[in-house]
């Protein structure tokens, strides 16, 4: 599986996880939590977050983590 990210005018590294699932507790530790704070710092507390929707965004502590940043 592969992952990335576009912001305005760049992107984020790729995320490419051999053999192994992306489960929620992953997506949110390891790709969420650190590029929010990117987005957030480059473009202030309004900027609009939008994923597809995979299985892993849907994860409950998923929702809870975006809740508890005010996202």
């Amino acid at each position: 599986m592969i992952w990335a990210g576009i912001m305005a005018d760049e992107d984020t590294d790729l995320h490419m996880f051999d053999r192994s699932f992306l489960t929620g507790q992953r997506y949110r530790n390891e790709i969420l939590a650190p590029y929010f704070r990117l987005f957030r710092g480059a473009y202030g507390p309004n900027f609009i977050f939008t994923d597809n929707y995979a299985s892993p965004h849907k994860a409950e502590f998923v929702n809870e983590y975006l809740q508890l940043e005010d996202i």
